[in-house]
C-alpha cells in the first residue's frame, strides 16, 4: 500500500512540473515577426555585392529608372517588390547610376525580373503532443525530446535593361541570389537558436540588453542563445 502511494504521488508531482514548465509564446503581435522581415530584407542586402562580379549592360553615370516585374497586375504575389526596388535603387546610386523617379527624365529603364522573394519554414519533432483528455481534468503540454523550426529568407532575381527612347534591349545583369537563416531549436527543457541574421531580436528578460552598439555592426556569425 506503502509503495503505490508512493507512485501515485511521484507521478502527481510529476505531471505537476511538467505542466509548469510548458510554456506559450505568441511570435508576433503584427503581420509579420520581425524575424522574418529581416529574413527577407538581409537576403535582398546580401544579394548586392559592393561591385557587380560582372559590369552592367549600361554604364555608370547613366540616368535610370526602375520598374519591378509584377508590382501593379499582382501585388499579391511578392508583396515585398517596394522593399526590393528601394533597396536596389540605393545599391545602383554606389554603382555611379543616376535614379530617376520618371521615365521621361531617365535615358534606360531597368527592368527589376523577380524569380523569387520570400520565406521557407519547416518544423521537426521528436517527443510526445500536447495530451487533452475528458477523462482526466487536466491536459499535459507539448513533451519535446527535441524540436527544431527553421526559418529561411531567399531572394533570387536579375535585371533587364531597355533604351526609353527607341525601346531597344540593352543586355541583362546576371542573376542576383542570397539567403538567410534562423533557426530556433529546444532539446528538453533547453532552447537556443542560431542564425545568420544582424542583431536579430531575442525574446526573454535574459536577453534584455540593449541592441544599440553605438553604430558599430557585430561581426557576422552565427550566435547560440541559451
Amino acid at each position: 500500500m506503502y509503495k503505490t502511494l508512493k507512485i501515485i504521488m511521484i507521478c502527481t508531482l510529476s505531471t505537476i512540473f511538467l505542466i509548469g514548465c510548458s510554456t506559450t509564446q505568441r511570435t508576433t503581435q503584427s503581420k509579420r515577426t520581425a524575424v522574418e522581415q529581416l529574413l527577407i530584407s538581409e537576403s535582398i542586402t546580401r544579394s548586392l555585392p559592393k561591385k557587380p562580379f560582372e559590369p552592367l549592360p549600361v554604364p555608370p553615370g547613366s540616368t535610370v529608372t526602375l520598374n519591378t516585374s509584377g508590382h501593379k497586375d499582382r501585388p499579391d504575389l511578392t508583396p515585398d517588390h517596394d522593399l526590393l526596388q528601394e533597396i536596389l535603387a540605393g545599391w545602383l546610386g554606389q554603382q555611379g547610376y543616376l535614379i530617376k523617379k520618371n521615365n521621361e527624365a531617365a535615358r534606360y529603364q531597368a527592368d527589376i525580373i523577380v524569380r523569387a522573394i520570400g520565406t521557407e519554414e519547416n518544423t521537426t519533432f521528436f517527443g510526445i503532443p500536447p495530451v487533452r483528455s475528458q477523462i482526466i481534468p487536466f491536459s499535459l503540454p507539448e513533451i519535446a525530446a527535441y524540436k527544431a523550426k527553421n526559418q529561411t529568407g531567399y531572394v533570387k532575381f536579375n535585371i533587364n535593361f531597355f533604351e526609353i527612347s527607341t525601346g531597344k534591349f540593352v543586355g541583362a545583369s546576371s542573376n542576383f541570389i542570397a539567403d538567410t537563416y534562423h533557426n530556433y531549436h529546444t532539446i528538453l527543457f533547453l532552447s537556443f537558436s542560431s542564425t545568420n541574421l544582424m542583431s536579430p531580436p531575442k525574446l526573454g528578460i535574459f536577453h534584455s540588453r540593449p541592441q544599440n552598439t553605438g553604430g558599430i555592426e557585430p561581426k557576422e556569425k552565427p550566435f547560440f542563445d541559451w
